[in-house]
């Protein structure tokens, strides 16, 4: 199979050297790129920013902003098969970028945010014959939260997990497919996480409509 995979955060440029982004490390994204090339798919991997060494993947594709990424996942969604949008690409962005460092001393500044194209929503509704894949992250009423969004979205499957997860060795996830089953995982590590939801792709890709 051909995967788009995408990784880690983005960051959304306030003047040249301030940026609005999150804490995602990318850490699932390439676990998620390892292990697909590893099962000998094709994988093209689009990565925010992060401090990873990158794994080996037939497409390495390195973007900064939520545009970039969107930009950069739109060029490549029709040759895929499964799509896996496992970013945390910023919601929103400043409205304007000064084109000069804000300083201290002009005193103190409001920012206007505007948001962000929501990747996976365009990509739902690109999709002819893709498998999609979402990641949901919520502080409260997780499993609700996911199928609401796995239902808006008309994802494949969608993985939801905690804010605890993200600096996590282990964590725990759900996995909820089209049919509304519910996998629970415990104190997985990313690998054995990556490692469910390729065999949960494998078998929605397989499954009829």
């Amino acid at each position: 199979m051909r995967i788009l995979i995408t990784a880690g955060p983005t960051r959304e440029y306030l003047d040249p050297v301030r940026y609005l982004s999150n804490a995602s490390s990318g850490r699932i994204g390439a676990a998620l790129a390892a292990a697909a090339a590893k099962q000998g798919h094709h994988v093209t991997l689009v990565s925010g920013p992060v401090a990873l060494e990158p794994p080996e993947v037939d497409d390495l594709v390195a973007v900064t902003s939520a545009a970039e990424m969107l930009a950069a996942v739109a060029a490549r969604f029709d040759d895929c098969d499964v799509f896996i949008a496992a970013a945390a690409a910023a919601d929103f962005r400043p409205a304007a970028r000064a084109d000069h460092k804000l300083k201290k001393s002009e005193g103190k500044v409001t920012l206007d945010l505007e948001p962000t194209a929501d990747i996976l929503a365009e990509m739902s509704r690109r999709k002819t014959r893709q498998t999609l894949v979402g990641f949901c992250l919520e502080s409260e009423d997780l499993e609700a939260r996911a199928r609401a969004k796995r239902e808006a979205k008309g994802l494949d499957l969608v993985v939801a997990n905690s804010p605890d997860a993200i600096a996590a060795d282990r964590q725990d996830a759900l996995l909820i497919s089209r049919d509304g089953a519910c996998e629970r995982l415990t104190q997985v590590t990313k690998a054995d996480l990556a490692a469910r939801v390729l065999a949960a792709v494998a078998a929605a890709a397989n499954r009829p409509d």
